[in-house]
């Protein structure tokens, strides 16, 4: 079994990671965009034909089904995506976790890039799966850029910003772009008030990985011989992981994974 996933940077990651840990006899591919990257200030017409590179170049792995590991991708291009490659290659999104936070009301927050937050796209997923909580947008500017470079010091800026415009009874934040979730306890840190309730972080990377097994009809197998490889593609080119991946435990874990640079292999 082979499963591709694309986004423009490293926020497939954690996605990738879920995967491995259900399945560590499946083959992954990691397609990504560093050179047309950030994805969010381009239009919408843009980050489809960037998606599409990045999938076009994952499919010539011929994977058995492909994630798209990025919130701002599966905005724009889900639909073209699914449009050229299904029905031969199942493609599944990524949907912020609006409903499951939502589910317990109260306040909740959904912490997403200046792109996505207030898109008609998010609005229609608060309405539709909001109901009985209070829900607040957070743009978090510089975030993701963040975390793709591993910059300890601008991680810890871009959160304590987003932290402050949280409100303070916050009882679920939704991680609305998959780089968060790579630094999802340094959010919670963030957000946790003294005295406060607890705070739940709901990301999309399990559910993804899930919902894709259930498509390709495999059941988990955690114990499953770690057999599986791993084919990083970098706008198109076969590499390493880049450095940055491997400050994240997601990263260093696909790290031991053998990697593929054989286009033949």
């Amino acid at each position: 079994m082979k499963i591709a996933l694309l986004d423009s940077g490293i926020g497939l990651l954690a996605a990738a990671a879920a995967l491995h840990r259900l399945r560590p006899d499946a083959d992954l591919v990691l397609s990504s965009d560093p050179d047309g990257m950030p994805w969010g200030p381009r239009t919408a017409e843009d980050v489809t034909e960037h998606a599409l590179a990045c999938a076009r170049a994952a499919v010539e792995t011929r994977p058995d089904a492909l994630i798209v590991a990025c919130n701002t991708a599966s905005v724009h291009a889900l639909a073209a995506l699914r449009a050229e490659l299904e029905p031969a290659v199942p493609v599944i999104g990524t949907v912020p976790a609006i409903k499951p936070a939502a589910a317990g009301g109260g306040s909740v927050a959904i912490w997403a890039t200046p792109a996505t937050t207030g898109s008609a796209y998010q609005r229609r997923l608060i309405e539709e799966f909001g109901h009985g909580a209070a829900v607040t947008e957070v743009a978090c500017p510089g975030l993701a850029d963040a975390v793709q470079y591993a910059d300890d010091a601008a991680i810890d800026a871009a959160i304590a910003v987003a932290a402050a415009r949280t409100p303070n009874d916050v009882r679920a934040v939704v991680l609305g772009c998959t780089h968060y979730e790579l630094v999802t306890e340094r959010i919670r840190t963030a957000v946790q008030r003294a005295g406060g309730p607890a705070v739940t972080l709901l990301g999309s990377a399990e559910a993804v990985a899930a919902q894709a097994l259930r498509r390709l009809g495999a059941l988990p197998e955690p114990a499953a011989e770690p057999s599986g490889s791993l084919t990083v593609l970098l706008s198109g080119r076969r590499s390493e992981l880049p450095a940055s991946a491997l400050a994240y435990p997601e990263g260093a874990a696909l790290g031991a994974v053998r990697i593929r640079l054989s286009p033949s292999a």
